[in-house]
């Protein structure tokens, strides 16, 4: 009975031990608003699963991306700002030398998969930035957007079509990969990147009818969008632009739904973290009343605060707010820290996140910056990977330079100069936000987004001290983040 006893108390520990290690899922959707969520108060997008994950688990009411999709996915994927490895904009590739959090899980165990946009390069089996290159054992992935009866390479093979509505698509092939992954009792990290609800906007006719009846006042305004039918830029009415684009945030909705219940039906939801956020703020097409200032591509608030939560039930049990200001960039030490492995050794931009996630963090302990590097002829090097290799095989609806694929390029950056210190750029300490030429003519402006998340009333003149010190700040974090770019952290 003894020896029973003790075998017992072995195997509790060792089953305690295999459980210490969450299962991991990271969910993006594409240019998924802050606003455009049923927790955050919409007036009228339907997203009743996110809304019970933000009810059970802890909503990030201050989370940051950066302003457009691939300079934020560089920084999941990094912990580090874009800008230190060449992600300036959509485009732009990363570099092969840089460390993943897909790296770094992998070698600690877990079975790593990547569905969806992926966007930092291509997803072709011959490109050096691909997926699997970048430490992803499994993708079913694309160059970049997509809709209804999307176009995916599975591991890095030929484009193949698959029919039906893109989030359930990426949904039940993520599941698929989950239970092999359960039935061989390996712990996973995957990341689904959707392609919703990035225009050209389209939706299955019963998420459309949910929204037929908006306010006749959008009617009046013409946006451009993409057509489905050209590929090419066309001006349509907002109300019917809208009707689309939240029908494909409740079909995104739906899909995290089924994921929900798959976990749980798999017995897997208790040690399962998932974590939801946008990519960056709202674009143009998506845009109608809204407190924030800004869009998609400024470093205003509506340019890069997004949705996000995450439902843990081991790990956080009991529903929380939290106010303190995260980004993108925090995902990769936090999960370091999860899974017991150290952080790369190179410049992290992004912090540990495991206190906020016990109720132990109430402020940050490092700035958020945002920088639109200001791209030009002249600041142009020799190209940091083979041009064929950065040629995309996925196609998509928009064309773009008269093709239906995207390239991709990265370059040496030739030497530092003044003006790369230039461009659209802000810096989130504590209360306070500094913006430095967020428009034309704008110069410096200081926030107290406590008081002020619509960043209207500029305190640099009445804060000057508090402006000069981010002032200050900005440049020595610019200074290190250059110094990355010219290829320092790689030596």
């Amino acid at each position: 009975m003894k020896r029973l006893f003790i075998l017992l108390i072995l195997l509790s520990v060792s089953l305690e031990a295999k459980q210490a290690k969450p299962n991991i899922i990271l969910l993006m959707g594409d240019d998924h608003g802050w606003e455009e969520v049923g927790y955050n108060g919409h007036p009228y997008v339907k997203t009743p699963y996110l809304d019970e994950m933000a009810a059970a688990g802890l909503r990030l009411d201050n989370f940051y991306a950066q302003p457009t999709c691939s300079p934020t996915r560089g920084s999941v994927l990094t912990g580090r700002h874009p800008n230190r490895y060449g992600i300036f904009r959509p485009g732009y590739s990363i570099r092969p030398e840089e460390v993943t959090l897909a790296h770094l899980l992998k070698d600690a165990g877990y079975a790593t998969a990547h569905f969806g946009k992926w966007h930092v390069g291509p997803v072709k089996k011959s490109s050096p930035t691909s997926p699997g290159a970048m430490g992803f054992e499994h993708w079913l992935s694309h160059d970049n957007f997509f809709e209804m009866d999307p176009v995916f390479s599975l591991n890095g093979g030929v484009p193949k079509k698959f029919y039906g509505e893109s989030s359930e698509i990426l949904i039940d092939e993520a599941i698929n990969y989950i239970e092999k992954k359960k039935q061989a009792e390996q712990p996973f990290i995957l990341v689904i990147w959707y392609g919703s609800p990035h225009q050209p906007y389209s939706g299955i006719e019963t998420d459309l009818a949910l929204y037929r009846d908006l306010p006749q006042k959008y009617a009046k305004i013409q946006v451009s969008v993409t057509s489905t039918e050209t590929g090419l830029r066309v001006k349509r009415p907002l109300r019917d632009v809208l009707t689309e684009r939240y029908a494909e945030i409740t079909a995104m909705d739906r899909s995290i739904g089924k994921l929900r219940n798959a976990l749980r039906t798999l017995g897997l939801k208790d040690n399962t973290l998932l974590w939801y956020c946008g990519d960056n703020g709202i674009p143009p097409s998506g845009l109608r009343e809204s407190r924030f200032r800004g869009l998609k591509g400024k470093v205003y608030e509506n340019g890069v605060r997004v949705p996000a939560v995450i439902e843990w039930p081991a790990g956080i049990p009991k529903p929380r707010v939290s106010a303190m200001s995260s980004v993108t960039s925090d995902i990769l030490p936090t999960l370091c820290t999860l899974a017991g492995i150290d952080t790369p050794k190179v410049p992290l931009d992004g912090i540990d996140l495991v206190p906020l996630l016990q109720g132990a963090m109430t402020k940050r302990s490092k700035p958020i910056a945002f920088w639109n590097f200001p791209v030009g002829k002249n600041q142009v090097g020799k190209p940091y990977i083979d041009p064929q290799l950065q040629k995309g095989t996925t196609p998509l609806v928009k064309q773009m330079a008269g093709i239906y694929t995207r390239n991709f390029k990265n370059n040496h950056h030739p030497k530092i100069t003044e003006n790369d210190f230039h461009g659209a750029r802000a810096i989130i300490s504590g209360d306070y936000k500094l913006v430095i030429d967020g428009d034309k003519n704008t110069g410096v402006e200081l926030f107290d987004l406590r008081k002020d998340s619509a960043e209207r009333n500029n305190l640099a003149n009445s804060q000057a001290v508090i402006a000069k010190k981010l002032q200050e700040e900005m440049r020595e974090w610019q200074t290190s983040v250059l110094n990355s770019l010219m290829e320092a952290d790689y030596k």
